[in-house]
């Protein structure tokens, strides 16, 4: 006779010791009579063989560490992926699925899943933010306050009306529709930039990335909110920062390296772009002796938009949802292709 569910093998499912205590019952739950295990990540010098069918990478794995440089736990549930011969699934807490050991795991055959959407209104709220912190001039006027010295925004210092300016948004996710939303509220004439040119709403200008050099000499603000792929990695060269018009903004809230981060420099240093606020660098964490630290026009956070109280149980119900879609074997939500 077949084999019930309940008497199936356990499901073998890595995660750390925060996820399993936050989200253990929710995991039974969603498996019902389907039996499961935790497993522990091994320390990096401990020759145990390891294995599980899922990983649930959560945002406490990764802590600190950037795809650029890993912590110690982070490295520990990593080599723990890699050397797993059974796993089948890994989803992450992120939005984008771009460190390279997501590549290492599609390479061997294992399904990823991401987060998108988790993050998003925290995401499009901290762009916003950091747009009419720009538009407002409140960078300069911090520096007034630091050094109690009086200085009205009059003569050649006023800020332009909002209203009637062309932001770009390259990327036409959750984040990128969120933010167009509110910017088209604002009076601001919006261009998407998307794969193609399908319309993308009432109102909104739809362009393809081949297009995007010729919407650039109107763009006053060029937002960046797309995944990093073959096709954006570089996108935002030294090209299409001269295209910009005189007083143009850059916002940077997908992966550092779409922008040439020298062009840039240069550009923000020469006053050729006026301004900008970055999330996201070629280097994560952003090295001390970058320029990017002390320009008077820039606004530069650790990576950070997307960070919020809220997040952590999103980003649980994705991977429930996901849970449950896998053991019915249905499609998976935020597959990467």
């Amino acid at each position: 006779m077949p084999e019930s569910i309940s008497d199936a093998a356990p499901l073998r499912i890595l995660l750390s010791e925060p996820a399993l205590r936050d989200h253990g019952a929710a995991i039974s739950a969603a498996l019902g009579a389907r039996r499961w295990s935790r497993v522990e990540p091994p320390e990096v010098a401990d020759p145990r063989a390891i294995d599980a069918d899922i990983a649930f990478v959560s945002r406490d794995v990764t802590g600190r560490s950037t795809k650029h440089e890993l912590q110690p736990a982070t490295q520990r549930f990593y080599i723990a992926m890699r050397e797993a011969p059974s796993l089948r699934w890994t989803h992450t807490h992120s939005a984008g699925a771009d460190r390279p050991v997501f590549g290492q795991l599609r390479a061997r055959g294992v399904a990823v899943t991401t987060s998108s959407g988790a993050n998003a209104g925290v995401v499009a709220q901290t762009a916003l933010a950091g747009l009419l912190a720009l538009a407002r001039h409140l960078p300069q006027m911090l520096d007034a306050q630091r050094e109690r010295r009086w200085a009205p925004l009059l003569g050649a210092g006023m800020p332009r009306d909002l209203h009637g300016q062309t932001a770009t948004i390259v990327g036409w996710g959750p984040i990128g529709q969120q933010l167009g939303a509110v910017l088209r509220l604002l009076g601001l004439s919006v261009v998407v930039v998307r794969q193609r040119a399908t319309p993308a709403g009432e109102g909104f200008e739809a362009v393809t990335f081949a297009d995007l050099p010729a919407v650039l000499p109107r763009t006053d603000w060029l937002i960046l909110a797309c995944p990093l792929t073959d096709q954006t990695r570089g996108l935002v060269d030294a090209a299409a920062l001269d295209s910009l018009p005189e007083g143009a903004r850059l916002l940077n809230v997908s992966r550092g390296e779409v922008v040439d981060e020298p062009a840039l420099v240069a550009a923000l240093r020469a006053g050729r772009l006026a301004g900008a606020y970055l999330d996201v660098y070629a280097h994560e964490p952003l090295p001390a002796d970058s320029p990017i630290w002390t320009l008077p026009n820039v606004i530069a956070t650790p990576h950070s938009a997307g960070f919020s109280d809220g997040n952590a149980a999103r980003v649980a119900d994705i991977f429930l949802d996901n849970l449950r879609r896998w053991i019915a074997q249905s499609p998976l939500r935020n597959a990467v292709p």
